[in-house]
């Protein structure tokens, strides 16, 4: 098209998924976002430049830049700006870490993650306390590769150690102390209602530890090469992920009698996951070369919510917003959009 042949201005109509963090995706569907055929249309949050994955007169892919602060998009196709589009996109929180599973958040809206580390390192803090304020600072005693954590009813914070299988106990004042030991490579951890707590040994053994800590096996699944991870399941059960060597993995669900049936089957390395308020699981993964946070309906129809690399985990925080964790980050995702549907 020439310059001559319109001066439409760039309206955007969609833009999918409802969220995003830095590194992340947006499709973008819409008309006179470009007006030039050598030339593709530029997209701006705020005063900064997204690099464009794929530009063309009614569909683009924006991906999120990392200095991101405005959240509004705007299309520029060379001779006029679109109405800003607001977008979900999260912001850091918190940097430096390593998170290898969700995090967890306890009921005044702090945030509980790690500094993990490869197998057998020992870091000079592991456990870290996200405030309110966004203060990041340590808690409890020193764990070599903590890697699920959970809170209790009593507000205790629970976490497991890959590297010796040992279960540990953070008390509200900072005291740690051993929950329970022998879990193989302990990996994810859930809790039911009445206090049961589930371990993922990912080599292939789901534990259960009564309130007086008695331990049983619970459920077999195939190994996992990275972990397990579990989320108690509305009704009962739980739901476990576990990447393969397959591009091709389930999310189980588990029943309360330790029954295992596939709940999803299609997704590429399947990792933390979370239940919002009113029921939905969400599972760090991909599908179909989209990276992100994806929902689930109780019969499995799946849709994603956030797009963005490298997301082992996420939470929810009293308000509904979300936690997303990377390898190295957290984010906070606000705003209602990718609440809905």
């Amino acid at each position: 098209m020439s310059p001559s042949a319109s001066n439409s201005q760039p309206v955007i109509e969609t833009v999918t998924p409802p969220a995003a963090i830095s590194g992340g995706d947006f499709e973008v569907r819409g008309h006179h976002l470009s007006l030039y055929e050598d030339r593709r249309p530029h997209a701006m949050f705020g005063l900064v430049e997204a690099r464009l994955v794929v530009g063309g007169s009614s569909y683009a892919i924006v991906r999120v830049p990392d200095d991101v602060i405005e959240s509004r998009m705007v299309m520029d196709n060379g001779r006029s700006r679109s109405e800003p589009h607001a977008c979900s996109v999260g912001l850091a929180i918190a940097e430096n870490l390593h998170p290898v599973a969700s995090p967890a958040v306890d009921r005044e809206g702090n945030v509980f993650t790690t500094r993990s580390g490869v197998r057998g390192e020992t870091v000079p803090v592991s456990v870290f306390k996200i405030d309110l304020n966004f203060d990041v600072k340590p808690v409890g005693a020193d764990i070599v590769n903590p890697t699920g954590l959970v809170f209790n009813e009593a507000g205790d914070l629970l976490v497991s150690s890959r590297n010796d299988g040992t279960i540990y106990m953070i008390r509200p004042s900072g005291e740690t102390e051993i929950y329970a030991e022998g879990m193989g490579v302990a990996t994810g951890l859930a809790l039911d209602e009445t206090g049961n707590l589930f371990v993922g040994d990912r080599t292939g053994t789901i534990f259960k530890i009564s309130p007086e800590r008695q331990i049983f096996v619970f459920a077999t699944l195939e190994a996992s090469i990275a972990a397990y991870h579990l989320v108690s399941a509305p009704g009962g059960g739980l739901f476990v992920t576990g990447p393969t060597t397959s591009s091709f993995d389930s999310v189980y669900r588990v029943s309360s009698e330790g029954e295992v049936s596939v709940f999803y089957r299609g997704l590429g390395r399947p990792q933390g996951m979370a239940i919002d308020n009113q029921g939905r699981l969400y599972v760090a993964a991909s599908q179909g070369g989209r990276k992100g946070v994806f929902r689930f309906t109780s019969d499995g129809v799946i849709s994603q919510v956030v797009s963005g690399p490298g997301i082992v985990g996420l939470a929810f925080l009293p308000s509904g917003e979300m936690i997303v964790a990377t390898g190295s980050s957290l984010y906070r995702i606000s705003g209602s959009s990718w609440m809905e549907g």
